[in-house]
């Protein structure tokens, strides 16, 4: 099973992960891309790199035969999947094999067996690993699961019994809300899956979510490389990840380890899996699935074990024994990750999308950023918006909880807005902090969006000022530094908006993060970045002409469109004119409904401030 030469089928901070490695272990490594990350630094890494289509996933990433055919095309004899994507697809699998290639993970048998809830289930039952007190029958119809559910008693959790990631599941705990959980569940399942089959599990209400990190080789050996604790997540999906966990001592950790092995080895496994585990109150653990593939938060078992995971990996893809026995791990101290998304966490964790102006991760003693980004390259809307991931190690728990949330707030990320904020909140909570952070965390705690400070606004305004001759020669045409004239400007962000009128000595000498995108100022103050808009010298939509019917220039421009001629009746908000100023476009619009009297204006033409463009009728149109 010799290879030299790693195709890694994935994108972003995981593929370029996986090369550095790779590379440092003396293989040469073939990156694959979409159209949309051609400029991506993992493109740039590695030895070669491979197109494979247009952005959608479908066809690029998720395309067997086009990651098939960069495997052949590059020479490629090994295929690393990372995670997502086709890591956990058995059929990617079996043609790697099928192609002569090296598939740097499980064998596909074992990813199909773990690959459907109720079948992974059936097995572990068997093999006699602790599982949720549930059913996983072939009986689907909607009445037979309702009867089911009200033999094991509410609450109870219906579940997609493909896939994962949250989709497909549905907690109930109304008789009343049963049917419409199991066909909500049933048809979110089919649009992810293809599978609408569903199982049931008893809900373990305000539990852990704890997983144990396995690893098997082909000569028969399977070890655990102790827990992690995934418990802080939204909507089922993972936020913070700790390890070890702050609930499980030595002595459950043996026995949740134990339970791991059992289950890797029932199914033939190798490579590096991960087996999750709902944790009770009570210290009862039961089965929830099994990952077959190489974790997201796989940094936070490293940190504590002083392993490469993914060169372990390697070793055992070419026939390789485990370089360590179960009594050799050692654990020694504690670490902490969190995922930095590129999405507004409080306007609903909306996906974010735009350009990266700034990137200076954090850096030091314990502190470990993988990600995949530069600056300039844009945040796209085709694949998931992780940006990193950011792990702190220290000797105790709390010394890593202090350390990444001063990494987060030394990180620097200017244009898409992010979680960042939001992160260091979370890990701050006291709740979080004592150690006693459950999966009901979030759904308990209100953190509702922070003010915009008023050091804010003076900061954007201070930005805005120092290139404010730049951006607005005619407007300010005369001013000097020495000129005690205030000069006002008006930013807004959302509905706020404000003018702040300053002289030299008013700017501010504090230089946060911060930079002019367009016509926004984006600051980043106390790890809280702020877009605000850029205001000054245009109208609001709905004051667009003056007094006198007269539709005026609110600044030096080129008049890109012109929407109206003469005779014709307007309604109040509707474009007249399109002007072209500062290199951005601005609409403007009628001030009321209205007819239009005359046009003095044509396309292309240079305007002077206030140069009159549209003269309205004198009486509102009925």
């Amino acid at each position: 099973m010799s290879f030299s030469k790693v195709l890694v089928a994935n994108r972003g901070e995981i593929a370029w992960r996986v090369m550095r490695t790779a590379r440092a272990m003396g293989y040469r490594t073939v990156a694959v891309y979409s159209d949309a990350d051609k400029e991506a630094p993992h493109v740039a890494f590695a030895d070669e790199a491979v197109r494979i289509g247009p952005p959608p996933v479908g066809e690029s990433y998720l395309s067997i035969d086009r990651i098939l055919e960069a495997a052949h095309k590059s020479g490629a004899d090994a295929v690393h999947p990372g995670y997502g994507f086709l890591s956990e697809n058995e059929a990617f699998a079996a043609a790697c094999g099928n192609a002569g290639l090296v598939f740097i993970g499980p064998p596909p048998a074992a990813i199909a067996a773990m690959g459907n809830k109720a079948a992974a289930k059936r097995r572990m039952i068997e093999a006699g690993v602790p599982c949720v007190p549930g059913y996983q029958g072939a009986g689907q119809e909607d009445d037979t699961l309702a009867r089911e559910a009200r033999k094991i008693g509410l609450p109870v959790m219906v579940k997609a019994a493909a896939g994962g990631g949250g989709r497909g599941m549905r907690l109930v705990e109304r008789d009343g809300d049963l049917l419409e959980a199991i066909r909500t569940a049933r048809t979110e399942a089919e649009s992810a899956f293809g599978s609408g089959e569903l199982i049931l599990e008893k809900a373990v209400t305000d539990a852990r979510h704890v997983e144990i990190q396995v690893f098997a080789d082909n000569h028969g050996n399977v070890i655990h490389l102790g827990e992690r604790d995934c418990s802080v997540q939204r909507r089922h999906q993972k936020v913070i990840e700790e390890a070890p966990s702050p609930a499980v001592d030595g002595d459950m950790r043996r026995h949740m380890g134990a339970a791991a092995v059992a289950a890797a080895r029932t199914i033939g496994y190798h490579g590096a899996g991960t087996v999750e585990f709902l944790l009770g109150g009570d210290g009862a653990f039961y089965f929830l699935e099994m990952n077959t593939r190489l974790q997201v938060e796989h940094p936070v078992t490293e940190a504590i074990t002083g392993l490469d995971l993914v060169e372990w990996q390697l070793r055992v893809a070419r026939g390789e024994k485990l370089p360590l026995g179960q009594d050799q791990v050692q654990l020694a101290g504690h670490a902490i990750e969190v995922r930095l998304y590129a999405e507004d966490a409080y306007a609903g964790f909306l996906p974010q999308t735009g350009r990266v102006l700034a990137w200076q991760p954090a850096a030091g003693p314990g502190v470990r950023v993988d990600h995949g980004v530069k600056e300039g390259l844009a945040i796209s809307p085709f694949y998931d918006p992780m940006i990193a991931k950011v792990i702190a190690h220290g000797a105790t728990r709390e010394e890593a909880r202090a350390r990444l949330i001063q990494a987060l707030k030394d990180s620097v990320l200017l244009g898409p807005t992010t979680n960042r904020h939001f992160l260091i909140r979370l890990l701050e909570h006291p709740e979080f902090a004592a150690g006693k952070a459950t999966t009901a965390f979030l759904d308990k705690h209100a953190f509702p969006a922070p003010a915009v400070s008023d050091r804010h606004w003076q900061l954007a305004a201070s930005l805005l000022w120092r290139q404010s001759a730049e951006r607005y020669p005619a407007a300010l045409r005369g001013w000097r530094n020495s000129n005690p004239e205030p000069t006002p400007l008006v930013l807004a962000v959302g509905e706020s908006q404000r003018t702040l009128a300053l002289t030299p000595a008013d700017v501010s000498s504090e230089t946060p993060p911060s930079c002019i995108d367009g016509n926004d100022i984006v600051v980043d103050l106390d790890a809280h970045t702020v877009r605000f808009q850029d205001r000054t010298y245009m109208p609001p939509a709905s004051a667009a002409g003056g007094s006198d019917g007269k539709l005026r220039a609110p600044m030096d421009g080129r008049i890109v469109a012109i929407k109206v001629a003469a005779g014709d009746k307007v309604a109040r908000g509707q474009t007249l004119v399109v002007l072209e100023a500062m290199k951005i476009q601005h609409q403007l619009k009628a001030a009321a409904d209205a007819e239009v009297e005359s046009v003095a204006v044509r396309e292309g033409q240079q305007v002077s401030n206030r140069t009159v463009l549209v003269t309205m009728g004198a009486k509102d149109v009925a």
